[in-house]
């Protein structure tokens, strides 16, 4: 009998792991368990192009259904691991059936924060981590309608401009000072917001919802201070947390994710993990982390899946990020610390410009904003780790690579 290898979670990590053990000569039994009933598709176009209706549900999927049956990959959709038994290497699924495996890879990925005020399970009330979500959330992206959206990171941001685009009125609620401020810089932020403005959004920082009002149906969001904003639609995005409750009850050791070593091995040898269930130690040097984006999900599930064949050959690709809002592409690389010195590079006024985050001298992270000349040689600059000449990698006249 050969082995058999179940990787539960068909998202990024899952579906790569799966082509990559097959692209390394996997010739086993390999079951591929997803919880939703579509195949793997992309999540980064639902708060974008797939949001907006320019881009068709189809071209969601990250492989054709012909990939995996090529490839004798059991795909089963519809299907949620319930337990792991790790002394009889067993998992329970909800359909009341199990499954034995020699290897086996928690790809679960995670699931959004949820708002916890009065009126949050209200209809029209929206959260978006799935196909199903966007689809909702989209039918109700009328013109003139008033969308509240609660969160001014990545998805609340790219949502408002999904919706200004519709022809909504769009209104974001951040708490902090200013929006992204979790992940980048302040004249980052107030770029972005300038933008939004001209784009006919509103922003409210400092803002905290107090309730979701309305009668079965959202009809408004009052705030703390006593304000109420009329809304057809709201949207929350105020970030997601890992969805490790299966590998917890398993007693494998988490904390804010399964925690795994460079190759993606937990504290069972038989089970990996990857994508944006895992922490993991960083490449560029910050101790353990947990990622939220594609190419750390893909990344990790190859290390993870060579490793379940006995190769160990870590990621090591410096992590990066990114987002549009309106056309504007803003690109992120490597992980900034609030330690870090800012350089701005090229002026925000223009449109287009950089910052990068020195750390002794080193570059150790760079923001973009529609500067792809900088993006890739700014991630080389990282990986490399070499001093560079502030006056020169300030001047946007001088090549980075450069500096």
């Amino acid at each position: 009998m050969g082995r058999t290898f179940v990787i539960v979670g068909a998202g990024q990590a899952g579906a790569q792991a799966a082509a990559t053990l097959r692209a390394e000569g996997f010739q086993g039994r390999l079951v591929l368990l997803g919880e939703e009933p579509r195949p793997p598709y992309e999540r980064p176009p639902l708060s974008k192009a797939f949001l907006s209706g320019a881009l068709p549900e189809e071209k969601l999927a990250i492989r054709k259904p012909a990939f995996y049956e090529d490839r004798a990959i059991e795909l089963r959709t519809g299907v949620a691991a319930t337990a792991i038994d790790r002394a009889a290497a067993r998992l329970a699924l909800s359909d009341r059936t199990s499954l034995d495996y020699d290897r086996l890879l928690l790809a679960t990925g995670a699931a959004v924060r949820r708002l916890p005020v009065p009126g949050a399970d209200l209809e029209g009330v929206h959260y978006l981590r799935t196909a199903e979500d966007a689809l909702a959330l989209r039918a109700g992206l009328a013109e003139g309608a008033r969308v509240v959206i609660v969160g001014g990171g990545y998805i609340g941001l790219e949502v408002a401009a999904a919706a200004a685009k519709a022809g909504c009125r769009a209104t974001v609620l951040e708490a902090a000072s200013r929006i992204m401020g979790r992940v980048t810089c302040e004249p980052v932020s107030r770029f972005y917001e300038n933008l939004h403005r001209r784009n006919g959004v509103e922003l409210r920082m400092g803002a905290q919802v107090a309730t979701i009002e309305g009668e079965g149906r959202v009809a408004g969001v009052r705030l703390a201070d006593g304000t109420v904003l009329p809304a057809e639609l709201v949207v929350v995005g105020v970030g997601i947390r890992p969805s490790d409750e299966l590998a917890r009850a398993a007693d494998l050791p988490c904390d804010d994710g399964i925690l795994v070593d460079a190759v993606g091995r937990t504290g069972d040898p038989r089970i990996f993990a990857a994508g944006d269930v895992a922490r993991q130690p960083n490449p560029v040097g910050q101790g353990l982390v947990r990622l939220e984006c594609v190419q750390n999900a893909v990344g990790q599930a190859q290390a993870a899946a060579r490793a379940m064949l006995g190769v160990e050959k870590p990621n090591t690709e410096v992590p990066w990020f990114w987002s549009d809002q309106y056309g504007v592409k803003l690109q992120i690389a490597g992980l900034a610390l609030p330690t870090d010195e800012p350089l701005l590079r090229g002026d925000p006024a223009s449109g287009r410009f950089s910052v990068l985050y020195l750390r002794d001298g080193r570059l150790a992270a760079i923001d973009t904003v529609d500067a792809m000349r900088d993006f890739l040689p700014g991630k080389k600059l990282i990986a490399e780790g070499r001093v560079l000449d502030r006056a020169k990698a300030a001047d946007p006249a001088v090549p980075l690579a450069e500096a």
